[in-house]
């Protein structure tokens, strides 16, 4: 007999796929919500938030976390190499003089100007005058990964331009994500979903800024005031510039940053983690107690007079008092007849507990895209290649989260300072150069260079970083970036420091092009082949 389709695809009355199945033991309470990507989070988002915060200015772990991202993505001296898109400026204006020579002046001239104002010591470049352009791209990617969101605001202030105090009238507004919301915490619609306010096509136009935060006592007004400030101006220049990771399509607003999926779990580590700890104090502090084989109140009911079992309290406390028999400087105990003496054996930590924190904070650096190693700090298990696999799948995602915050953040901001800059300042264009907002993507494009990888084998890596430049597989520049350099600035170092040693009478070392010492002929030989005994 043929078998009906039903039971074809579906044995025995179920859904032919075990994820779908709703009478399983495992399964049957688990039915949650098809809810839209703003819908799932955006009421939601303020509780995950705070409680986010709270966990990470807090917990130790999640605080680490935090650091460990912001150290490898951003560091301390997150920085463009501002290289203009020449081939396309060449083929856009037909103009030969767009060309590699004329790329590196003008980047020569760009990157000079952008620190000029980056770090400027009057802190012109932040609105509040109080960071350098780094410390807010850090501050920023640190409202990303906890807050979910990233919020700037590029204002234009002229008023402070003038003979010793700003060169540029542009200057950058962190905003905390608490304030982009609906005005009066409406419910989101078909124009404005978490406070951004959306076109036909689902894409931001302006945003719904609270004039203050909701908990400044102290701006009651401003903080039930909302201000709608458009995405950028007529001609394209950005205003806000809002960043957050895509996790679905058609989602507006982040929220959930990187410690959503694993909260409560951290948090329950946390606490357990506190309990262990008291249990371990009060073991140290309780090491041993007198047992008496009398009870005070017991034997009085017994008795049914107390004078007696007073008598003998009171003689057993003089006994203690006077009773200092001493050997050496210690104390020797002689207990009155009847008492023992007993010893607490200490059971915390508990045995299982380290083992049991160490798999969690697997989960957790899985979760967080760091390795195991960096979450802990603990690196007494692990060998060089161990280390070296787990670091290295750490830096993609490191890499990755840099390069997007880098496109949807710090670029839109040198796009902002470039405008001004060709503006105001002397740049090598050649005559009838199109203006900056024409082929503004041409004119600013730019690689971000962040924090240096580091070495695990400094001697191992830096021989293979040659070999790779002499085989082609890897250039100077690249090798530079991974360490935190710029590569055009090694180069001119090491041409002051082989002018230096000529000049004070000093041999060049080998890197200088000098001979090898040991009979060999080039660096590559030096590294391949043992040194003669």
């Amino acid at each position: 007999m043929r078998p009906s389709r039903g039971k074809a695809l579906a044995p025995g009355g179920g859904s032919p796929y075990d994820a779908a199945d709703i009478y399983g033991e495992h399964v049957s309470g688990w039915n949650p919500v098809l809810g839209s990507p703003d819908g799932e989070l955006n009421m939601y988002r303020d509780r995950i938030v705070s409680r986010v915060r709270d966990l990470v200015r807090n917990d130790g772990w999640a605080s680490g976390a935090v650091t460990r991202i912001l150290d490898n993505a951003i560091g301390g001296h997150f920085r463009p190499l501002i290289k203009p898109d020449w081939r396309a400026l060449a083929a856009y204006t037909g103009k030969k003089a767009f060309d590699a020579t004329w790329a590196h002046e003008f980047a020569q001239v760009a990157s000079a100007n952008y620190r000029t104002w980056a770090f400027d010591t009057g802190r012109y470049c932040d609105a509040q005058r109080s960071l350098t352009i780094t410390q807010m791209m850090r501050l920023g990617f640190r409202h990303k990964l906890i807050d979910g969101d990233s919020l700037m605001q590029a204002c234009y202030i002229p008023e402070r331009v003038g003979l010793g105090r700003a060169r540029y009238a542009t200057a950058i507004q962190l905003i905390d994500p608490d304030r982009l919301s609906n005005p009066q915490q409406q419910f989101d619609s078909n124009s404005s979903r978490g406070g951004v306010v959306l076109d036909g096509f689902g894409a931001a136009k302006a945003y719904w800024i609270r004039k203050a935060h909701q908990g400044d006592w102290w701006a009651a007004a401003d903080s039930v005031t909302w201000e709608q400030i458009p995405r950028e101006t007529e001609w394209g220049r950005p205003i806000i510039i809002h960043d957050f990771d895509h996790d679905r399509a058609s989602q507006h607003r982040g929220g959930s940053g990187i410690f959503a999926p694993i909260l409560q779990r951290m948090k329950m580590l946390a606490k357990y983690d506190a309990v262990e700890l008291d249990a371990a104090v009060i073991n140290s502090i309780f090491g041993a107690y007198i047992e008496s084989p009398f009870d005070h109140s017991l034997v009085a009911e017994a008795v049914g007079d107390g004078e007696d079992m007073s008598a003998y309290q009171d003689q057993r406390a003089d006994y203690h008092a006077s009773r200092k028999t001493m050997l050496g400087e210690a104390r020797v105990p002689i207990l009155f007849p009847g008492e023992k003496i007993n010893a607490v054996t200490a059971t915390r930590p508990n045995a299982n507990f380290a083992g049991f924190e160490k798999s969690f904070l697997n989960n957790f650096a899985s979760a967080t895209g760091l390795s195991a190693q960096q979450m802990s700090h603990d690196w007494s298990d692990t060998n060089y290649s161990s280390a070296r696999g787990a670091l290295l799948e750490a830096f993609k995602t490191l890499t990755r989260r840099r390069n997007d915050f880098a496109n949807n953040t710090a670029q839109p901001v040198l796009g902002c300072f470039m405008e001004e800059s060709m503006e105001v300042d002397d740049y090598p264009l050649p005559h009838g150069a199109p203006e900056f907002m024409e082929c503004r993507s041409m004119y600013s494009r730019a690689e971000w260079m962040g924090p240096a990888r580091g070495w695990i084998d400094p001697v191992a890596e830096k021989q293979g970083a040659v070999l790779g430049m002499d085989a082609g597989l890897s250039t100077l520049q690249q090798e530079c970036m991974e360490q935190g350099l710029d590569y055009e600035e090694v180069l001119e170092q090491r041409k002051r420091e082989i002018e230096k040693f000529k000049e004070l009478g000093i041999p060049c070392p080998t890197w200088a092009g000098m001979q090898i010492p040991g009979g060999y002929t080039s660096a590559d030989d030096a590294i391949q082949k043992p040194r003669p005994t």
